[in-house]
């Protein structure tokens, strides 16, 4: 949809339709309520100065909706089709990847207690495998940090596809 017919949604729709992109209500409320947009870069650059306001509560709670790496969701609701997407580059038939990533989830798991998460668009699955094992290294504070970064991003490349933005989301 163009920006002008994210404007125009009613309230309750405009907010459905940006958790569908990050389930955190303040980020929700701030851009579904922050309407009129001028343009979709402005609705973007809103989005990327809510993220720096988010909280280690709001990004524990919007993991929920992320399926580990390598997992592709069933379900027809639009949270599992972004993910379905997003992961394209994560070939199903690589046995020795889909072990592979179900072993570094277990350990990811077991040394953050919560899912690993990357922005997989883009990205094949073994550089999601060598982020994840880059990234087990790293100490507890400095992961929630990169959690929430990747986060935004995954939550800004969903918000640039809902209004069909073209401009560069991760700068």
């Amino acid at each position: 949809m163009l920006i002008e017919e994210f404007n125009a949604l009613p309230e309750a729709e405009a907010a459905a339709a940006l958790r569908a992109c990050v389930a955190i209500e303040g980020w929700v409320s701030a851009l579904a309520g922050g309407r009129p947009h001028a343009s979709a870069e402005s609705l973007l650059a809103a989005a990327r100065a809510q993220v720096a306001r988010w909280t280690p509560a709001d990004v524990e709670g919007a993991l929920a909706d992320h399926p580990r790496i390598g997992e592709r969701p069933a379900g027809t609701g639009t949270t599992a089709a972004h993910s379905r997407r997003e992961q394209q580059g994560v070939d199903p038939a690589d046995a020795d990847l889909a072990t592979r990533l179900a072993a570094g989830n277990a350990a990811y798991e077991q040394r953050f207690g919560r899912i690993y998460l990357v922005r997989a668009k883009g990205r094949d699955g073994h550089e999601l495998l060598a982020l994840l094992d880059q990234r087990l290294g790293n100490d507890p504070a400095t992961e929630l940090e990169v959690t929430r970064q990747q986060l935004g991003e995954i939550a800004l490349l969903r918000l640039a596809d809902l209004v069909d933005a073209d401009a560069e989301v991760l700068r």
